[in-house]
């Protein structure tokens, strides 16, 4: 069937001017079939894209139902050409089918492309590998659109296709102008190799046409909205795909959802532009066109602006609004006597409103430019059975208000609300974090937990909530794990689990589970974790494992589980890290700052759980070390440290270890490293026992240089770690033992740097010390 006569309009995806303009062309051809650029196997959705109660912005997502996932994002927004053209259709009976390439194609092409650049990474040196897919490669530098806005004197290609395009009002001119655009962007000469895949869209999209035809519509009958760039060859010079070659094509198995989308994503901020870097303004330019014209627009727009700034304190006049709508227009005026566009509005309001800086109106700017507006979609639209569970438990739970763009805290007391009537409202908050964690666990950035002041109050939770787009691909893709939230979270444990090959991943699985409120995944990490446990000799692993128990067992009142079948195995893992601590202090100075996490943590499990784990064995073990000349010195002043702390070293005796540790005979960095180990707790504690400063003192004195300059590396990182006031403090104690009066040291102390010795501070800091 000839194409001759076809309506065909050229657009650029989310332009309020496009869709004005298309609007015209619709009412004056007045079709029976109205054919969109988009996926072909979406034509059921069109029927909930333009249902009441649907709210742009909103996408249409596809999905492979197998992994690994792939996705396409196919977004509207109220102003966008396409979703004008299904309303109207709608309002007018007309016929709806989108002509691109099916999901499923897309989909596939992705693999190929993903493959393709797999083997360019894999190149062999000297190989040259294939040319770049995506890459441009222009004579004269930067990319097509670039030198287009350069040529015309603007910043950017946006700048370029606003003023003259989004502001020409001239039905005719203004298609007649995309349909060039798009004929002079296809005679590029230097053309990128993505272009094949244009071909291949654009001939499957001459397919479709030819179907409809061929079903008896005639061609003056059927408008076609198309991006600009496919709009010169929808016609009969051009041949349609063929039987043969669309059963060539990769497929990939996908399935079709709709999703709530934010003017953030649509935004360039967010990486994805689609010409549309402020959606916020481009809809109040759309609503302009469609209340009377754009004579207001610059007004509107400043206005905005002034009144955004004056909400967060700063008071400006509408004086600056009336001199910044003269300053815009007279910006304009000097491109070709155009309306103001959003740059010469920005120039405005900097001007005038901003006095000159950028960073006084940024955020106001921002808001008006881009806006924190997210779609909506009413109930029944069709979705995936996570996406229909995650709402219903986010009413259930009092968390609706959350999903917005704009980030929100949410503090969370897990304790019973016995003020409360029924059982639901008395647990909400315990619901809650169940529900939050298990999103965290399936990588859903909706929420993010917050730190606390005190990381042991264990009914005490804050979060940080924050929606967007790609928090809802996420929730799409997760479907693949299962029919729901809680389902797919206890599948992921699964497969974390099976993936586990130490008990540091098993007893993570324990306390997320348990975090979750799922216990029988739980129960299955705890089996699991029995299985590693028996062959583990890891002391990190050991520790961060049991560390972890103990953290769940801390959770049971007030998260309504039973701890008591882990603590048998929170006995066994502190035995099994007890006999490992010895033999794994035989170790470099790489290893030993994690090991000594590790101690801190053991050792706070026997202080916690005193009257079920092997104290006596774990004090041992500690003395073992702390008295031991052949382990990491760093570690054997670690465990010496901690004993101080427990109360089990007294302080002559510690003075004696001191003096034996910093004796002149001790390699310097043995000594010092031992040091470090020491100083890295009860540092309060510390600087009263003056016994441990004079032999220090003593130490000090006794390197010669280069022992020095071994030592410094040590005795730095021990002091690093002291406040400002106590390291003062050690200088004064160190200043008296030297014979320096108090006073002199003071002033020393107090004297600012000279510009010489804070070079000499700045070259310090800059050296590494590990080079010696």
């Amino acid at each position: 069937m000839s194409m001759t006569g076809l309506h065909v309009f050229g657009v650029r995806h989310l332009s309020p001017g496009g869709a004005w303009h298309l609007r015209a062309l619709l009412d004056s051809v007045r079709p029976k079939v109205v054919l969109i650029e988009g996926l072909a196997d979406a034509d059921e959705l069109v029927h909930h894209i333009t249902k009441k109660g649907t709210k742009p912005p909103v996408a249409i997502l596809a999905y492979t139902d197998s992994v690994p996932v792939r996705t396409l994002v196919y977004p509207l927004a109220a102003y966008s050409p396409e979703f004008q053209a299904m309303l109207w259709a709608k309002e007018n009976n007309a016929r709806v089918e989108f002509i691109d390439l099916p999901s499923d194609i897309f989909l596939g092409l992705q693999d190929v492309e993903i493959e393709r650049m797999a083997k360019r990474a894999e190149a062999k040196p000297g190989e040259t590998p294939a040319p770049d897919a995506n890459a441009w490669r222009p004579e004269h530098g930067g990319s097509l659109y670039d030198r287009i806005a350069e040529r015309c004197g603007e910043a950017d290609y946006d700048a370029y296709w606003e003023r003259r395009y989004e502001h020409n009002l001239n039905h005719d001119s203004y298609r007649l102008a995309a349909h060039e655009l798009g004929r002079e962007l296809r005679a590029e000469p230097d053309e990128p190799v993505w272009r094949a895949e244009n071909l291949v869209r654009e001939a499957f999209m001459r397919r479709r046409i030819k179907e409809v035809l061929a079903d008896g519509v005639k061609a003056n009958q059927v408008v076609a909205v198309v991006g600009a760039f496919h709009a010169p060859v929808l016609t009969d010079d051009h041949p349609a795909m063929t039987d043969a070659e669309l059963a060539s094509l990769r497929r990939r198995s996908s399935k079709l959802t709709l999703m709530p989308y934010s003017y953030f994503k649509l935004s360039s901020q967010s990486g994805y532009g689609a010409g549309n870097r402020a959606p916020a303004y481009f809809d109040l330019f759309w609503e302009m066109l469609n209340t009377g014209g754009l004579e207001d627009l610059p007004l509107r727009y400043l206005s905005e602006v002034v009144r955004k700034l004056r909400g967060a304190g700063t008071h400006r006049s509408t004086a600056e609004v009336i001199e910044g709508v003269r300053l815009a227009r007279t910006l304009a005026a000097m491109h070709d006597g155009s309306a103001p566009t959003l740059g010469d509005l920005h120039d405005a309001a900097v001007t005038l409103v901003g006095g000159g800086e950028v960073s006084t109106i940024a955020e106001a700017l921002s808001h008006v430019d881009v806006g924190t507006a997210i779609g909506e979609l009413p109930k029944g639209v069709t979705r995936t059975s996570i996406q229909e569970d995650f709402d219903r438990q986010m009413a259930r739970l009092k968390l609706e208000k959350f999903k917005k763009t704009v980030a929100e805290e949410l503090t969370l007391d897990l304790r019973e609300n016995r003020h409360v009537k029924t059982t639901e409202a008395a647990f909400l908050d315990l619901n809650r974090s169940s529900f939050l964690h298990r999103l965290r666990v399936l990588e859903i950035g909706f929420a993010k937990p917050l730190a606390r002041n005190n990381q042991q109050t264990t009914w005490a939770e804050a979060w940080k909530l924050q929606w967007s787009p790609e928090h809802e691909i996420s929730l799409v893709e997760a479907v693949l794990l299962g029919e729901t939230v809680e389902l797919a979270t206890a599948y992921k444990f699964k497969q974390r689990l099976d993936a586990a090959t130490g008990i540091a991943e098993a007893a993570d699985v324990v306390k997320d589970a348990c975090l979750c409120g799922l216990s029988a995944s739980m129960d299955l990490a705890r089996k699991r974790l029995q299985e590693l446990a028996a062959v583990s000799s890891d002391l990190a692993a050991i520790a961060h494992a049991a560390t972890a128990l103990s953290q769940v067992v801390r959770y049971g009142d007030v998260r309504k589980f039973d701890p008591a079948p882990l603590l048998p195995l929170i006995d066994e893992l502190f035995v099994q890290g007890a006999l490992a601590l010895f033999p794994a202090a035989n170790c470099d100075n790489a290893a030993a700052g994690q090991l000594a996490d590790a101690i801190e943590e053991l050792n706070r499990i026997s202080l916690e759980h005193h009257e079920r784990v092997e104290g006596e064995l774990w004090v041992t073990q500690l003395r073992k070390l702390s008295d031991a000349d052949d382990r990491n010195p760093l570690l054997s002043g670690f465990a010496c440290a901690v004993l101080l702390e427990r109360g089990l070293i007294a302080t002559e005796d510690l003075a004696r270890e001191v003096s034996r540790r910093l004796s002149p005979g001790i390699p310097a960095d043995l000594g010092a490293g031992w040091f470090e180990g020491l100083s890295k707790r009860n540092r309060a504690a510390l600087l009263a026992r003056q016994p441990l400063w004079i032999e220090l003192a003593g130490y000090v004195q006794s390197l010669d240089d280069d022992q020095l300059k071994r030592a410094i590396v040590f005795l730095r990182r021990a002091f690093g770690g002291f406040s400002p006031q106590q390291k003062r403090q050690i200088c004064e104690n160190l200043a008296e033992l030297w014979g320096v009066n108090a006073d002199d040291a003071k002033e020393a102390l107090d004297t600012p740097l000279t510009e010489a010795e804070q070079q000499k501070l700045t070259d310090l800091n800059e050296f590494s010390f590990d080079d010696i």
